[in-house]
């Protein structure tokens, strides 16, 4: 199969490490998909590399930060990219140019805010481009069947970066629900410290919510799970604190944490119904000890599960935190083999981007359609609309105050 063109949108946290004027302060020091993608170029896998943001004035830092902390630190890494907009330019459209210069066949990466997936992924669908989303996909049930639509008339790949998939302890999970019977009740939390705030100011409470942005992992690793057994959400409420967030300088609109009550049912049995809330928040303490705490608990009828994916059993006393930390070499391992080279393949975060690449080419070389790929239960665009139907009426109901319902007949789905 041919190496992979891909385009990196967005030049920000989770594709660089980079933040504001120098490396971020997070787990994600080097990034998520640039150091992936410039190791499965290494490998053969990946081909041309481009990148585009709206500030082409932030480049000659961003490959400075990418030279120090990954080219020096893997054995002389390859972190070379072709950018847009230029060095001296800024342009909210840059990506138009960016997508217009590759191919179809090619491939992009969507890692921006909230409200530009929708048009940057529909851009690049209707010129043959295959599409990687961060979740969420997007904040709109309506924009999510329009892209899934756009990519079926297109004969494209689109895939839902919901990483949490490829956990271990998450994928044994689901594994293991499958034999414990009906889906009874299941409950989630996650969180980061408010320092992540300063990241987010931009468009935090404008742009999105807590719960797109944290929500979105367990409640697609809910569903993922249930819909297995044949279990559909039907109706959503949702709750928000507030006053953390706009106290430490967030717009007045952005709330502190937010729980979503969703209900659902047995398709073939309506008699069955169950039970599961999604706790986010982005207001945890500064030195909580971990980037993310993140667990969950899942009740069916014969059994059940219990995750803490944030004390995995490695603790870390450094005197430079002042305090105990707990880190996740399971999501990027970001320690180098014993000839120098990266060596974190099998972290999820890194196994996520090679499985949309592997698919890519899969489909580029005849072997694969779409359609296959939806069928092995991977986090593409059809295989989560549930996802952004819960999220949409969770915030439809913080909203509008009530609850809402989610109703699919003959494969249509719409909010009530």
């Amino acid at each position: 199969m041919e190496p992979l063109n891909v385009l990196m949108v967005g030049t920000g946290e989770y594709t660089t490490g980079f933040v504001g004027t120098g490396g971020s302060a997070s787990d994600k020091k080097v990034g998520v998909v640039g150091l992936s993608m410039f190791d499965l170029r290494r490998r053969g896998k990946v081909g041309k590399l481009g990148m585009v943001g709206v500030n082409g004035t932030k480049y000659p830092a961003i490959r400075e930060h990418l030279h120090k902390n990954i080219t020096l630190a893997y054995n002389n890494l390859d972190t070379s990219f072709e950018s847009f907009p230029a060095d001296d330019a800024k342009d909210p459209d840059a990506y138009k140019a960016a997508i217009d210069a590759l191919k179809p066949g090619d491939a992009i990466t969507i890692f921006t805010p909230d409200t530009t997936h929708y048009p940057i992924a529909l851009y690049a669908i209707e010129r043959g481009i295959h599409v990687m989303i961060t979740k969420p996909a997007v904040k709109l049930l309506e924009h999510h069947l329009a892209l899934l639509d756009a990519a079926e008339k297109h004969g494209v790949y689109v895939y839902v970066e919901h990483h949490k998939r490829y956990d271990p302890a998450y994928a044994d999970a689901k594994f293991r629900a499958r034999k414990l019977g009906d889906f009874n009740y299941f409950y989630s939390y996650m969180s980061q410290p408010k320092f992540q705030l300063e990241t987010f100011k931009a468009w935090a409470g404008i742009d999105s919510d807590i719960s797109y942005y944290l929500n979105s992992h367990h409640v697609d690793i809910c569903d993922s799970m249930v819909s297995q057994l044949g279990y559909v959400p039907v109706k959503v409420s949702a709750s928000a604190s507030k006053g953390v967030a706009v106290s430490l300088g967030c717009h007045e609109s952005t709330e502190d944490t937010i729980s979503l009550l969703v209900h659902w049912e047995k398709k073939d049995d309506p008699s069955k119904h169950a039970t599961g809330v999604y706790t986010a928040s982005w207001t945890a303490p500064q030195k909580a000890g971990v980037h993310s705490n993140q667990h969950f608990h899942y009740l069916a009828r014969d059994g059940e599960i219990t995750i803490n994916q944030a004390k995995r059993g490695y603790d870390v006393a450094e005197d430079a935190a002042g305090q105990l930390v707990w880190y996740n070499p399971f999501y990027m391992r970001y320690a180098p083999d014993e000839d120098g080279n990266f060596n974190g393949q099998s972290g999820y975060g890194y196994v996520s981007m090679e499985k949309f690449v592997d698919g890519c080419r899969s489909i580029n070389a005849g072997e694969l359609k779409p359609a296959d790929l939806d069928a092995k239960g991977l986090p593409t665009l059809r295989n989560t609309i549930a996802t952004t139907a819960i999220l949409e009426a969770g915030r439809r109901s913080i909203d509008e105050g009530r609850e809402v319902r989610i109703e699919q007949a003959d494969g249509v789905w719409k909010l009530i």
